[in-house]
């Protein structure tokens, strides 16, 4: 397995390792609920070290991230971040990424961990089939990324850059520093709370990860892994690339609509318009049990006996205290309030579709 920069950080930490998608990374340090809560109460830290970066420059950057994309990034400012879906010709999502504005003609693009390197093949064979003048370098070897999130991000994070942070917008960023280390600072996550994602020089990324820890810890921030990081995002309703969306997945059939700009070529297009003209037949839809048991990925989902679909993502959210999943079903089932059925092992147990998503934060 890969390691991170932090990997000997997290052994020190007695925390849990496993293998995710080839990299030793910490699911837990004491428990996903207490690691859940507390980034809910206060603040946690997480390592994504093993995310993907990459690097678009040239005069034609911008043509070949519009091409590439489904999103319009014409109004784009510098200092922003857009989300993004990268397509396969079929319509279907590669990836689901964000694009970080960082000059003219300068792009970065934070990619899945899974999916960093199907994203630079498909984007490099665009380039070179669309012959743009632009080039393409994958940077995540040397980069370092942390994820600092929940309420308390900006009282913990701020003493340690000169950045601004009460200025600094949602899905927007800044290249400051942090701890004295040259860094670049993003309000957003994966959480559904307020927070900070962290870029740096991988070398130096332990030296924050450090300073983040000491200024913390007297407001009670914790590290957390990703089992934590898993149920968070479901509560909010964000999709676990791999396994809520796939390559077989289209933006239609999830919440992604809103990435497509019709307006505009874009690779999978034409394939992406048949299936909107054929009619969406699935849905990834939010759900809760009404009855007993936790939905598990790969659960069948029922209606009147009839097998409807089924359960990407399920857990017990930690903070509603009640069972919640994501489920691809039939598009007639998928409204708000449909009753529906999940196999559960050996039994049937009731659940219901509900408005996504599960949980979001008071401002």
């Amino acid at each position: 397995m890969k390691k991170t920069p932090l990997y000997d950080r997290h052994a020190a930490l007695n925390a849990k390792i496993i293998d995710f998608g080839g990299w030793a990374l910490p699911v837990q340090y004491t428990s996903v609920m207490e690691e859940h809560r507390t980034t809910r109460a206060c603040a946690s830290v997480f390592d994504i070290c093993h995310m993907g970066e990459m690097e678009v420059r040239g005069p034609r950057a911008l043509d070949l991230l519009q091409y590439a994309l489904t999103r319009d990034l014409a109004e784009q400012k510098t200092g922003q971040i857009k989300l993004s879906a990268l397509l396969n010709d079929r319509g279907g999502i590669i990836d689901d990424l964000t694009v970080y504005k960082m000059d003219r003609d300068v792009y970065m693009l934070v990619t899945n961990a899974t999916t960093r390197e199907s994203d630079l093949k498909r984007i490099q064979a665009i380039l070179e089939e669309k012959k743009f003048d632009a080039s393409l370098s994958d940077v995540s070897d040397r980069t370092g990324k942390l994820d600092l999130q929940g309420p308390r991000s900006e009282e913990i994070l701020q003493p340690l850059t000169p950045a601004d942070l009460k200025t600094l917008r949602f899905y927007w960023f800044i290249p400051s520093q942090v701890a004295g280390i040259p860094a670049i600072i993003s309000r957003s996550g994966y959480t559904g709370e307020d927070g900070f994602e962290i870029y740096a020089a991988a070398e130096k990324i332990g030296a924050i990860w450090d300073s983040l820890m000491d200024a913390g810890a007297p407001q009670g921030m914790k590290p957390a892994g990703l089992g934590a990081r898993d149920t968070l995002r479901l509560e909010s309703g964000m999709m676990l690339n791999g396994q809520d969306i796939t390559q077989e997945t289209c933006p239609l059939e999830v919440p992604y609509a809103w990435l497509v700009d019709w307006n505009k070529d874009f690779a999978g297009k034409a394939a992406l318009s048949a299936l909107k003209r054929a009619g969406i037949r699935k849905k990834l839809a939010g759900f809760e049990m009404t009855g007993r048991g936790i939905a598990r990925h790969g659960y069948p989902v029922i209606k009147d006996g009839r097998t409807i679909g089924s359960v990407t993502s399920g857990t017990l959210s930690p903070t509603l205290n009640k069972a919640i999943g994501l489920a691809f079903i039939d598009a007639e089932n998928s409204e708000p309030g449909s009753e529906i059925s999940i196999g559960i092992r050996d039994a049937v147990s009731g659940a219901k579709i509900v408005q996504l998503p599960f949980y979001k934060r008071q401002k």
